[in-house]
């Protein structure tokens, strides 16, 4: 066993002090009625003693319990994890905690990790969750807890949010596949049950474009696994052999979708071409490379705390960000 230290309890520096509990906790909470003597020597003790004030004491003291609450659909999406980076590297900066509430795909559990964001008692939220609508967000706001959105544009008093540009992007690569002079292929878009919001907004964007050309949209219902969707292609190779362009919601799948065309000899991006909306590192690491639309989620984190932190201060002046998305063309699609 290692030799541990015991921790220093504050009873023991206001002892060793020679002062009150009540003057301890003033000179950790940087109040102002206290001499300059005291809290010389009171900062001498708790550097001597090594006391590490509590950060729930502090909260009490200052009714401020520098957290945040942030909802997230899933921690296991690169894009996810890119964004928690972002977050904690500012939240860090700024003295918040975060305190992180999971959900999945399902509006019931979003209801009751925003209820327990709520009786957490946090400063204020980060809530990226494609189950919860207006209505649900303003619960937040009407107990008073500060909130910025992620992937849902909705403001109100208490309320900002970070939301994406996709759509005109998607619409615009679609819209170039279809009226090439050579190459022209079909375009299937991988649907998703419970998919969320964008891949909705996305697969909307899509059906448009093709009304709009007065061409077939075609679709193909898949999973979100990268297990099942290469069965299933690898199947479907065999039988469809025309060449054909895919877009799928994630590299992962997108990669799925590659892999199954080349073992059923088909060629990237030749016969097979592949798009993938939400591009992540992977994108350009895999063999061959995944073109993407791509949107920097490490700065999507940072700018959501960055504006909670001016909304709790209550000087938030611009409370919607758009961020654009980029088409980063690879070797995975001919243009």
């Amino acid at each position: 066993m290692g030799n541990f230290k015991d921790r220093v309890t504050i009873y023991e520096v206001a002892k060793a002090s020679g002062v009150s509990l009540a003057t301890v906790s003033r000179v950790i909470n940087k109040q102002s009625n206290v001499t300059q003597a005291t809290r010389d020597k009171v900062n001498a003790t708790i550097a001597r003693l090594g006391y590490k004030p509590s950060a729930l004491a502090q909260a009490l003291a200052t009714n401020r319990t520098t957290n945040i609450g942030v909802i997230i659909p899933s921690a296991n999406y690169v894009y996810i994890a890119n964004l928690l980076y972002g977050l904690t590297e500012v939240a860090r900066a700024n003295g918040f905690l975060i305190s992180l509430f999971v959900t999945s795909h399902n509006k019931e559990e979003a209801n009751r990790m925003l209820e327990k964001v709520i009786t957490t008692h946090v400063d204020g939220a980060i809530i990226f969750d494609d189950e919860l609508d207006e209505h649900d967000i303003a619960k937040v706001s009407s107990y008073n807890v500060p909130t910025i959105v992620i992937n849902n544009n909705i403001t109100d008093e208490k309320v900002g949010c970070v939301y994406f540009g996709y759509e005109h992007l998607l619409k615009k690569i679609v819209a170039a596949v279809l009226t090439r002079e050579k190459n022209k292929k079909e375009v299937t878009f991988l649907h998703m049950e419970n998919g969320g919001r964008l891949l909705s907004r996305m697969e909307k964007a899509f059906y448009e474009v093709h009304e709009l050309l007065n061409k077939k949209a075609y679709s193909i219902m898949t999973d979100d696994s990268y297990t099942r969707t290469y069965d299933y292609f690898k199947r479907y190779f065999k039988t469809h052999r025309n060449p054909g362009y895919f877009i799928a919601y994630r590299d992962s799948l997108a990669k799925a979708v590659i892999n199954a065309a080349k073992d059923n000899d088909l060629k990237v991006p030749e016969d097979i071409e592949v798009l993938s909306i939400i591009g992540t590192k992977y994108a350009h690491i895999m063999s061959p490379t995944i073109s993407s639309m791509h949107i920097d989620m490490i700065e999507v984190g940072k700018t959501a705390v960055n504006m909670l932190s001016a909304l709790i201060k209550h000087n938030l002046t611009e409370k919607a960000h758009k961020f654009e998305s980029v088409y980063e063309k690879r070797e995975s699609t001919l243009d």
